[in-house]
């Protein structure tokens, strides 16, 4: 029997609304839980590595095939100031431990934006200090809705001062087409996504055309205002359409989550376009694995196979 759209449609709203679930989030907490014993070796394909040190050696794989390498804590939404320092002081241990230049991705809910704006233009800042010093970036990560006016008023002020820092830009929100022009204007790098966050229908696009043709748009706009900027997307359709229209040629490289499409990825580098590979680490992984299946429900197919076999995740086996 062949699944129509709306019901995967319906599953990733299911998906999405069981990470947003606070009784589940409570419930995976705890080190020994339940879910967290059900559904890790599922997230093992999408979660990089557990600790500071497997990611590390992460990276060092990947570079060596020949991929750029953005890398990202998992969690989010911290308020305790104890966790939001280990957050910060984890990314600067860790810039100062990898050979190579990477690019970091987290979001602003992770450093200090749900105690205040001050507090997280502060901590940024000494991420991207050190990150400078390594020929590193931060490209800072885009949330639900409601916080797009103070992340992009932080990195607004970020960016008159740090040229290593850059914005991720959601295309199904309706006011991306309004803020392009001051995003674009200040130089920085754009890493365009179609946006994960369930929203309502007068503050965003659900996935389908409309949605593909807004981000090629936006893409295409970019591009004109000489914006670095990432297509960061799993989706070999729209990939093609880009590479068709000729886009592909006037934007700095291809980005995908670690795990998701790693064929597609590789044979557009083995085409010669520059490609990323975003990583993410630590034991937080609920929301992440929910929202990687919720961007493409038949995942749930492989993610069950992993259950039954955890043997057959190998690390940059399929890159």
């Amino acid at each position: 029997m062949t699944q129509s759209t709306a019901d995967f449609e319906g599953a990733g709203r299911s998906l999405r609304a069981f990470a947003a679930n606070p009784a589940l989030r409570t419930a995976f907490g705890p080190p020994d839980s339940s879910l967290r014993t059900l559904f890790g070796p599922a997230a093992r394909r999408f979660v990089a590595a557990a600790t500071e040190d497997e990611v590390v050696d992460r990276i060092a794989t990947l570079t060596g095939k020949g991929y750029r390498v953005s890398v990202e804590a998992v969690g989010e939404e911290i308020t305790d100031p104890a966790e939001i320092e280990a957050v910060v002081t984890g990314y600067i241990s860790l810039l100062r431990r990898v050979p190579v230049p990477v690019q970091l991705g987290f979001d602003l809910s992770a450093v200090g934006l749900l105690r205040s704006a001050g507090q997280t233009l502060d901590n940024t800042a000494r991420i991207l200090e050190v990150a400078a010093e390594h020929d590193s970036a931060v490209v800072i990560s885009m949330e639900r809705a409601e916080f797009v006016n103070d992340i992009l008023g932080v990195f607004g002020k970020l960016a008159g001062h740090h040229d290593n820092v850059g914005i991720t830009v959601q295309a199904h929100l309706h006011r991306t087409a309004d803020d392009l022009p001051a995003i674009a204007a200040t130089g920085a790098k754009v890493r365009l996504v179609k946006g994960v966050y369930a929203e309502p229908a007068d503050v965003a696009l659900p996935r389908g055309p409309e949605l593909d043709a807004r981000y090629l748009d936006l893409a295409a706009r970019f591009a004109d205002a000489g914006t670095r900027l990432a297509l960061a997307t799993h989706d070999a359709a729209l990939l093609d359409r880009a590479r068709t229209g000729g886009l592909l040629g006037r934007v700095d490289e291809i980005e995908m989550l670690h795990g998701v499409q790693p064929e597609l990825l590789r044979a557009h580098r083995e085409g010669g376009m520059a490609c990323r590979v975003y990583l993410t680490y630590g034991d937080n992984w609920w929301l992440h694995l929910l929202h990687r299946i919720a961007e493409h429900p038949p995942t749930v197919i492989t993610a069950l196979a992993d259950l039954a076999d955890p043997d057959r995740v190998v690390f940059g086996a399929q890159y």
